[in-house]
């Protein structure tokens, strides 16, 4: 695979109006993206991408620019505003488009903004198609493509797709009541903001809502999925029985139970792909997953007779697995969750909804559903970098991971890896002891500090 220049592992992802994330790169990213997916001349309707945002300041510009490039190939541009990732995916299927653009950098900070792209089946594109935009974006090879006249693409608003996206949603659960459940709801001043409170009430839940007053620069601040620690509190004031957190894009999710304790993509996992088992309904009877799930999980869903099947770093990865194998349920352990029955991406009102269902079905709280998984114990460290030099390069790094690895003894693993959507590193180590892999981390994040950290 070449050498990426824009796209990461989840879209172009970076500060938002500096290189590659400007007005220019997405005028660009619209023209290559429709031209790459248009439609052919003989059909019936004219090319259409559904174009979704979150509640970034620097939305609305990139928007412009995306629908500029779009309409200057002869491509339609359909708007669908602040909206959940996910609920794009939907849109793109619902309205037959040709594909989707989504502007949001997820968990990220108010100033970062991403592009990502669907296409017309509602997937993220494979890497193939994303190098295939990368070298039209760069090379300039259709900058004399200019349709004129009445082949100009248009730009118009889609008719209620927020409402579209909640029947969608509730679709997934036919049949299930929230009445009597309260729940404590985090939408990180994200793009959740309506459809997640709107879908929980309908189905009769109380919902005490908390930051869902997005101002364009309080996106994920101090709240939502990557701030577990401010729904845990919410969920012990308000006295509710599950906390809901998603991230900026509602991508993801994280759950809270009733005793104030975390519920990670992992538990989500085995409680939704053993529910599945028990039901007869996890195709192939395989769950997927990432390398950095608890090995835990494997142990789990092998004692309900299935199996766990393991991809690289990214919701799309998994994806690409569960498509190839035509399995079910997928997802990673930062709380992307995938439920191909109703979705094809990583949806956190799709997942907190299967919990809640599983919930209702057998009358137990969170905090007992979540027991079905023993973890092993993890270290994890996120170290802030300057550059991204080959790990292999740094001999002592490697020293102090062989270290830890003998003093492992064959009983844990070590993953290093850099992020593919922030200037991270990121170290976990598993094992049986706290102690020994806990003074691990701290001594390998010490090295990486040292000689790559910013």
């Amino acid at each position: 695979m070449a050498e990426r220049k824009l796209f990461g592992t989840d879209g172009i992802r970076g500060r938002a109006n500096c290189h590659p994330v400007t007005p220019e790169i997405a005028f660009r990213l619209g023209r290559a993206v429709g031209f790459l997916l248009r439609q052919p001349e003989t059909a019936k309707e004219p090319t259409r991408f559904v174009i979704g945002r979150d509640t970034r300041r620097s939305g609305p510009m990139l928007e412009s620019a995306l629908v500029a490039g779009l309409s200057s190939i002869g491509v339609d541009a359909q708007l669908a505003g602040v909206i959940p990732t996910p609920a794009v995916a939907c849109l793109v299927r619902e309205l037959e488009a040709a594909g989707g653009i989504v502007l949001s950098a997820s968990h990220n900070p108010a100033e970062d903004n991403g592009l990502k792209v669907f296409g017309s089946d509602g997937y993220k594109l494979d890497d193939l198609l994303e190098e295939h935009l990368e070298e039209l974006i760069i090379s300039g090879e259709i900058d004399t493509v200019r349709p004129v006249g009445a082949y100009i693409g248009t730009a118009s608003e889609i008719t209620d797709p927020l409402r579209r996206y909640a029947a969608i949603a509730k679709a997934s659960v036919p049949g299930m009541s929230l009445h009597g459940l309260r729940i404590a709801l985090d939408t990180a001043n994200g793009a959740s903001v309506w459809t997640t409170p709107h879908v929980l009430r309908d189905l009769g839940a109380a919902v005490d809502l908390f930051h869902s007053s997005p101002d364009g620069m309080n996106i994920n601040a101090g709240c939502g999925s990557t701030h577990p620690e401010v729904i845990s509190r919410l969920v012990l004031e308000t006295g509710a029985q599950i906390g809901i957190s998603h991230d900026g894009d509602a991508d993801r999710v994280v759950l809270c139970d009733e005793l104030g304790d975390i519920v990670d993509g992992d538990e989500i996992l085995a409680m939704t792909a053993v529910d599945a088992l028990k039901r007869g309904t996890l195709a192939g009877r395989t769950l997927v997953a990432t390398v950095m799930s608890n090995f835990g999980l494997d142990e789990c869903i092998a004692k309900a007779g299935g199996r766990v099947l393991r991809t690289g770093v990214g919701d799309r990865y998994v994806v690409e697995a569960m498509r190839a194998g035509d399995f079910s349920i997928g997802g990673e352990q930062s709380g992307h969750l995938i439920f191909r029955e109703h979705g094809t991406t990583g949806d956190g009102l799709l997942a907190a909804l299967q919990v809640l269902r599983i919930m209702t079905e057998s009358g137990r709280p969170l905090s007992h559903l979540r027991r079905i998984l023993k973890k092993y114990p993890q270290a994890q460290r996120n170290i802030h970098v300057r550059e991204k030099p080959p790990l292999g390069s740094l001999p002592e790094v490697a020293a102090l991971i062989s270290s830890a690895e003998t003093e492992l003894g064959g009983k844990g693993r070590i993953l290093l890896r850099y992020s593919g959507t922030e200037p991270k590193v990121r170290l976990l180590i598993e094992g049986l002891e706290e102690k020994v892999i806990n003074t691990a981390a701290d001594r390998i994040a010490a090295a990486l500090k040292s000689s790559i950290g910013s």
